[in-house]
């Protein structure tokens, strides 16, 4: 890289530009990959990820909101001890820091209704006590998270979020590589 040119960095963006574009699809290909693999719940975690988007998304969130909602446990299958940190780090350039924040800190929220059956402290969260977006969080885990892993809800497809997706990633909001958009 130190010996690149600028003509070498005009031609890597040719490229850069076609494969971004790609990201939406590629990010689906991954949340397919949960499918199957229920880790001793209900439903695969797939079905948890549609599950979650589809109360939601019925919940009148907004589209951010259910895509961010959709994506939240995007990252058990290559951080099994960090996944909210993987899906906070997907989502990052794409959505506001109210829901970035929500998916980053979702698994200590989401900790309130059974780390202590884990010998864990339910109370974790209350750490961010006072956080703008604490509220937002709580119930997000509450009225979406928490309730979704239900063999009976009636649960809309990925296909219905598809466009969903391909919208909140089309354009990135914030950037390292601005003046490649």
């Amino acid at each position: 890289m130190a010996a690149s040119t600028a003509g070498d960095w005009q031609i890597i963006g040719t490229h850069f530009l076609p494969f971004a574009r790609g990201l939406a699809d590629r990010v689906l290909d991954h949340l397919r990959l949960l499918e199957g693999d229920c880790g001793g719940f209900a439903v695969d975690r797939l079905t948890h990820s549609l599950q979650t988007a589809t109360l939601a998304h019925r919940g009148g969130e907004d589209e951010e909101y259910v895509v961010s909602a959709l994506l939240h446990d995007i990252g058990d299958t290559l951080g099994a001890y960090n996944h909210p940190d993987i899906a906070a780090a997907i989502l990052r350039p794409f959505v506001s820091e109210a829901n970035l924040w929500m998916v980053e800190k979702h698994g200590v929220f989401q900790g309130y209704y059974f780390f202590h059956h884990i010998g864990g402290d339910r109370n974790m969260r209350e750490q961010f006590r006072g956080h703008p977006h604490f509220e937002r969080t709580a119930l997000f885990c509450e009225k979406y998270d928490s309730p979704a892993f239900d063999r009976n809800l009636d649960t809309m497809p990925l296909g219905a979020f598809t466009p969903m997706v391909h919208r909140v990633f089309e354009a990135p909001k914030q950037t390292l590589y601005e003046r490649l958009r």
